[in-house]
C-alpha cells in the first residue's frame, strides 16, 4: 500500500514521469482509467495535463514541435479510444455478473448507477460529457455496452469524445507548460485541475437519486 501511495505521489512529478517510463506510462494510464474497471481511481485529467508539459519540455531537435504535439495527440487518443471500447464489450458480455457482484472497498454498484443516471439524461452526449468527469468515464462505457447502446453510435461519440477530451488538456498543458509561474506552482495547477473535475461527480452524489439499472431484455 505504501508502495502504491508512493506511485500516485509521483504522477504530479513530470521529471519523474519521464525517468520512469515518459509518455509510455502515460499512455498506459489513460487505457487502464478508460478500459480497465479498477482504474477508475487514476488522475486521468491531471495526467493529460502534464503529458502536455512533457512534450513542451521535450528535447526533439530540428522536429517541428507541432508536429511532435499531434503526433503524441494522436497516441493517447487512439488508447483512450481503445479503453472505451474494452469497456463497452465489457459491458455487454459481463454487465449481468458485474450487477451481481456485492459491494467491496474497491467496486461498487453505486458507481454503475451513477454512470448510468447521467448517461440517460444525457444521450449519447454523455459519452462525450464523461470523457471529463473522473469515475464517470470509466464507468460509462460499460454502461452504454450493457443497456445495448447502438455500437455505430457508440463509436461516433467514443472517438469524438476521446479527441476532444485529450487534445483540450494536452494542448493546454503544452501551451501553458513552459510558463515559469505554471512551473513554480504545478501542485496547485493539479490541484485546480482535480477541483474543477471532481466537483460535478461530488455535487451529483450528493444531490442525486440512485437509478436502477435498465438491462436490455434478450
Amino acid at each position: 500500500m505504501e508502495e502504491l501511495l508512493v506511485f500516485f505521489n509521483h504522477l504530479t512529478d513530470p521529471d519523474w514521469i519521464v525517468a520512469h517510463g515518459g509518455l509510455y506510462l502515460l499512455l498506459f494510464i489513460i487505457f487502464a482509467e478508460t478500459g480497465i474497471l479498477i482504474g477508475f481511481f487514476l488522475p486521468g485529467d491531471p495526467i493529460l495535463f502534464i503529458a502536455g508539459i512533457i512534450i513542451a519540455n521535450m528535447e526533439i531537435g530540428d522536429s517541428n514541435p507541432l508536429l511532435v504535439l499531434l503526433y503524441w495527440i494522436s497516441l493517447i487518443s487512439i488508447v483512450a479510444i481503445l479503453g472505451n471500447f474494452v469497456g463497452y464489450w465489457c459491458g455487454k458480455y459481463f454487465g449481468h455478473r458485474l450487477l451481481k457482484m456485492k459491494d467491496n472497498w474497491l467496486f461498487k454498484k453505486e458507481y454503475i448507477y451513477k454512470a448510468q443516471a447521467f448517461y440517460k439524461k444525457q444521450g449519447g452526449v454523455a459519452i462525450i460529457l464523461a470523457r471529463f468527469l473522473p469515475v464517470v468515464r470509466t464507468f460509462a462505457p460499460i454502461v452504454a455496452g450493457i443497456v445495448g447502446m447502438d455500437f455505430k453510435k457508440f463509436v461516433f461519440y467514443n472517438v469524438l469524445g476521446g479527441v476532444i477530451w485529450v487534445s483540450s488538456l494536452v494542448t493546454l498543458g503544452y501551451l501553458l507548460g513552459e510558463n515559469a509561474w505554471v512551473q513554480r506552482n504545478l501542485e496547485y495547477v493539479i490541484l485546480g485541475i482535480v477541483i474543477l473535475a471532481t466537483a460535478p461527480v461530488m455535487i451529483k452524489m450528493i444531490t442525486g437519486k440512485r437509478t436502477p439499472v435498465e438491462l436490455p431484455t434478450k
